[in-house]
């Protein structure tokens, strides 16, 4: 039982939860868009974002990383929790989410797995999120190991547990592993957030729902994906149209960003796997 406040059993959450709450997201792109979104809060004032295809250890994976101001110990533990939100409308900003959520359910959404590095000007930390984890621990509530190292060489002592967990069930198993992760961000700036999700979604057949060979610079849904129930029309329509359609909005990713920040009124940069895709100027329809 989970400890208690003044005699009273806290609540806990399930590990199945995690699956169970990525089904509010039917369509795999707006899981995608709760990503950018979270990258682009005020607090986090990233101007970038790089989303590409990557393979480790054999595994296809997406990766995400802005050059926004990074997440402190505290406020990672937050964004690795539920109902924790400090997002707020603002004129230049409307979030597509306010309630905690967003980046448990898209990024649970995308893939079973999924690592956050991010570096602020004083630490580094990294936290895991991850099904496979908690289902090969046995474990009956959610556990989110989470190791940070800060720059005056003071560290948690603590971390020793989670720093096993992160070697033991993650995609990196040594320090300098994931060192090598967070010096990344040092290529976008001094700060900033890196999130890999692996495991990712597959269809029927077993291949994952994306298609990273057709475009180098974009990615795409597969045409064979078997889960239309919750599809609109159009987005099902989108599934057949050819590559050179205009109006294939629904079916990459760079087109369903246009979409999202044309309505949501941003003005921002985003690089889609090595492709430049400049997205500022944006003229509402």
């Amino acid at each position: 039982m989970a400890t208690r406040k003044s005699g009273i059993p806290l609540s806990t959450i399930s590990p199945k939860f995690l699956h169970a709450n990525s089904t509010s997201h039917t369509w795999p792109f707006s899981a995608i868009a709760e990503l950018i979104d979270n990258s682009y809060d005020p607090d986090v004032r990233a101007r970038q974002i790089w989303i590409d295809w990557t393979r480790i250890r054999g595994l296809d994976c997406l990766s995400f990383m802005d050059n926004g101001e990074g997440l402190t110990r505290a406020r990672l533990h937050k964004m690795l929790s539920f109902g924790f939100s400090e997002k707020k409308a603002t004129k230049s900003h409307i979030p597509v989410g306010v309630y905690g959520n967003g980046f448990k359910s898209g990024s649970m959404r995308l893939g079973k797995d999924a690592i956050v590095f991010t570096k602020t000007r004083d630490t580094m930390s990294v936290g895991l999120l991850s099904q496979s984890y908690l289902e090969a621990i046995g474990a009956q509530r959610v556990l989110v190991p989470m190791i940070t190292f800060r720059r005056d060489g003071h560290n948690h002592v603590e971390d020793g547990g989670s720093l096993r967990a992160i070697l033991t069930h993650s995609l990196f198993n040594s320090e300098k592993e994931l060192f090598a992760e967070l010096r990344a961000i040092s290529a976008a700036g001094p700060t900033g957030t890196r999130i890999i999700i692996w495991n990712l979604r597959t269809t029927t057949n077993g291949e994952t729902e994306f298609d990273f060979d057709t475009d180098k610079y974009d990615i795409l849904i597969r045409a064979n994906i078997s889960d239309k129930s919750n599809m609109t029309p159009e987005s099902e329509y989108s599934l057949r149209v050819s590559r050179a359609c205009l109006a294939r909005i629904w079916h990459a990713i760079r087109n369903i960003h246009d979409l999202v920040y044309v309505l949501l009124k941003r003005d921002k940069y985003v690089n889609w796997r090595g492709g430049d895709c400049l997205v500022t100027g944006l003229k509402e329809y």
